[in-house]
């Protein structure tokens, strides 16, 4: 793109506090025209293809997420186009990219490198952008190359939740062929990207969901099988499918779980001695109840926070090698379409990620 068509503004959907009066608390999400920063030295702008949902976006309209910056542009995960550089000879113009959906943690195997530096795109000030956006400018090493077999639709499912997922199902659970895993509230993107993943590995996989509709879409992707975690025995109903499929004495080696709680004690008796349950998140309770007989059979809780930018890199070159398509479950077109994306997202029911296609209605003041 030259210099002189570079747009000086562009479309973004910004997050607005609402009245004192609005109860519950539900924040505003405004479409409006920003100004695009001048690149400097090590940035490059990107022209947005698609974004897609996380429930902190949520979150953050429902006043539940720390560090709200009112005024800034939603959204962690987003891919599209480098359409121009501050560099005019960058190898990254023309190219398509997805965003890094965090700042602070390169390489380090444990955790982030400093205790306070660690923040996710969309909503705040650290860093203080957003995907939800028709252009974005962004610095260079924080982009990376989208996976040939992939539209920008389905690489703006990827990033948060393929990292998350990854640093969970790969690093920390550490899934490997024929191991038994188990993948709690199948449906949600990191679930589907983290049953995807243990897949590709050769993992014989299980899941839970509270809809038999989703349970029977996950056996079709490749799961083992599921059971209804509404049921109050579902342990039991595992152990016989376990049994069914690997032999009576079949134990799971890790369970990967999105909802706190309880998961430990319910878990306890399929889960093989020395087995791992990572928690990626507690969406059923902020406490997990651990027991002397948890500590008895060895059995690890670990605790998995999204991932490294190395995890991230080492994640995509594995989704590239294994031609690994994240799961969509709704496309919405436009921006002006977010509302209902919103409205997806509180009700609960989809299977995949909600995503924004974002159309071509070049409303950037050129």
């Amino acid at each position: 793109m030259m210099a002189s068509r570079i747009p000086e503004s562009t479309r973004a959907l910004v997050i607005k506090k609402c009245s004192e009066e609005t109860k519950p608390v539900y924040h505003d999400a405004v479409l409006e025209t920003c100004p695009l920063q001048r690149l400097k030295h090590g940035e490059v702008l990107v022209k947005m293809g698609a974004v897609s949902f996380n429930h902190r976006d949520l979150w953050i309209r429902l006043g539940q997420y720390p560090g709200i910056n009112f005024g800034s542009a939603f959204g962690a995960d987003g891919a599209g186009t480098v359409v121009a550089s501050a560099d005019s000879n960058d190898a990254l113009l023309n190219k398509r990219v997805f965003l890094t959906p965090m700042r602070g943690w390169e390489s380090k195997p444990d955790a982030p490198e400093t205790e306070n530096g660690f923040g996710i795109l969309g909503g705040g000030r650290n860093p203080p952008l957003g995907t939800f956006a028709e252009y974005v400018v962004v610095e260079r090493n924080q982009v990376i190359r989208s996976p040939d077999h992939l539209d920008d639709v389905q690489v703006s499912a990827w990033p948060l939740g393929g990292l998350t997922a990854w640093r969970a199902a790969i690093v920390n659970a550490e899934a490997s062929k024929d191991q038994n895993i188990l993948i709690t509230g199948i449906g949600g993107g990191v679930a589907l990207l983290a049953m995807q993943l243990c897949l590709a590995k050769g993992a014989n996989v299980y899941v839970t969901s509270g809809s038999e509709e989703k349970i029977r879409k996950a056996t079709a992707l490749g799961a083992k099988g599921g059971v209804n975690y509404k049921l109050k025995d579902w342990p039991s109903h595992l152990v016989a499918l376990l049994a069914k499929n690997s032999g009576k004495s079949a134990k799971m080696d890790a369970v990967l779980d999105s909802g706190g709680g309880d998961i430990m004690t319910r878990v306890n008796s399929i889960l093989k001695q020395g087995g791992k349950v990572v928690v990626y998140g507690m969406t059923a309770n902020p406490q997990i109840k651990f027991t002397i007989r948890e500590v008895l059979k060895n059995q690890r809780l670990i605790g998995s926070t999204m991932g490294s930018l190395k995890d991230l890199t080492d994640a995509t070159t594995f989704v590239s090698d294994h031609r690994i398509v994240p799961v969509v479950s709704h496309v919405l077109e436009g921006l002006e379409a977010a509302e209902e994306g919103f409205e997806l997202m509180k009700r609960g029911d989809q299977f995949g990620k909600i995503v924004v296609r974002i159309t071509d209605k070049a409303n950037a003041k050129l």
